[in-house]
C-alpha cells in the first residue's frame, strides 16, 4: 500500500486545513467532556454503580473516537499523513474498534436503562461487567478482521486519515460490510430504539423516565448512518459517482457523536452534577 505523501486530486490546501480545524475542535470537545465523565466516575464513589459502569465504558469508547479524530486533525493540519502504512493500519484499527464500541455501548446503556426502569430491579455488577466485556471483545474482533484479510484499512479520500477501505468495492469488502453493518449498526440501533420505546410505553406519562428516550437512537442514526450509507453506496455502485468532498462529510458528522453522547449520557444521568456538588 502506497503512503499518502501529497494532497489528492480535487482538494485544495485550504480545504484540508478547514477539515483539520473541524476535526481538532471535535476531538478536543469530545476528549474534554468524556474525560470529565471518566474523572467523575473515578472521584465520586456514589457513581460507582453497574448502570454507570455502562456509561463509563461508553465514555471510554467515545474518548477513543475523539483520540482518533485528533490524530486525523494533526495529519490534516500537516497536510499529509506522516505515520506511514503501518500507522495507517493502526489508526484504522483503533478508530474502527472505538467506533464499534461506542455504537454497541449505546445499545448496552439503553438495555441497562430498560432493565432498571421496566423491571424495577437493580442491574447486577456481573451483568454490567459482562456487557462491557462483550462490547469491547466484539468490537476488537470485528476491527481485527480487516487486518487478517477480510476487508481492509486504507486512506480516506483526503489522504490524512485511515479507516475501513471502501474504494475497491470487491466481494471481500461487500461480504464483510453487510455482516458487520447488521451486527454492529442495525442490531444496536434496533436494541436502542426498542428499549427506549418500551420504556415509554410501560411507564407512560404518569411516571416518565428521568432520561432522554429519543436522542440516543437519533444520535446513532444521524451520527453513524451517513457513514454506513457511504459504505453501502460504495459497495453497490462504487465511488466514481460520489464526489471526494462529499465522501469526507460522513466522517466529520461521526466525529461529533462523542460530544453529543457526553452531554446526553453524563449530563442527563446527573454525573457532572455530582462532580460539581463535590
Amino acid at each position: 500500500m502506497a503512503e499518502a505523501v501529497s494532497l489528492p486530486t480535487g482538494f485544495g490546501e485550504l480545504e484540508v486545513l478547514a477539515v483539520g480545524v473541524v476535526l481538532l475542535v471535535e476531538a478536543l470537545a469530545g476528549l474534554s467532556l468524556n474525560s470529565l465523565t471518566i474523572f467523575s466516575f473515578c472521584t465520586s464513589p456514589e457513581l460507582r454503580t453497574p448502570s454507570h459502569l455502562l456509561v463509563l465504558s461508553l465514555a471510554l469508547a467515545d474518548s477513543g473516537v475523539s483520540l482518533n479524530a485528533l490524530t486525523a486533525a494533526t495529519a490534516s493540519l500537516l497536510r499529509r499523513w506522516p505515520y506511514g502504512s503501518g500507522g495507517c493500519q493502526a489508526h484504522g484499527f483503533q478508530g474502527f474498534a472505538a467506533a464499534l464500541a461506542s455504537i454497541c455501548g449505546s445499545a448496552a446503556v439503553a438495555w441497562g436503562r430498560y432493565h432498571h426502569y421496566c423491571t424495577r430491579s437493580r442491574l447486577a455488577w456481573r451483568m454490567a461487567a459482562s456487557l462491557v466485556l462483550f462490547v469491547w471483545l466484539s468490537s476488537a474482533f470485528w476491527a481485527a478482521l480487516p487486518l487478517l484479510g477480510w476487508g481492509h484499512y486504507d486512506y480516506e479520500p483526503l489522504g490524512t486519515c485511515c479507516s475501513l477501505g471502501y474504494a475497491r468495492g470487491s466481494r471481500n469488502f461487500t461480504s464483510f460490510l453487510f455482516l458487520m453493518a447488521f451486527f454492529n449498526f442495525l442490531l444496536p440501533l434496533f436494541i436502542t430504539f426498542t428499549s427506549y420505546r418500551l420504556m415509554e410505553q410501560k411507564l407512560g406519562r404518569t411516571s416518565p423516565p428521568q432520561v432522554n428516550t429519543t436522542l440516543p437512537a437519533r444520535t446513532l442514526l444521524l451520527g453513524w448512518g451517513p457513514y454506513a450509507l457511504l459504505h453501502l453506496c460504495a459497495a453497490l455502485t462504487g465511488t466514481a459517482l460520489i464526489p471526494p468532498r462529499l465522501q469526507v462529510v460522513p466522517a466529520l458528522i461521526a466525529k461529533m457523536v462523542p460530544t453529543v453522547n457526553a452531554v446526553n449520557y453524563a449530563l442527563g444521568s446527573g454525573i457532572w452534577q455530582r462532580l460539581s456538588l463535590q
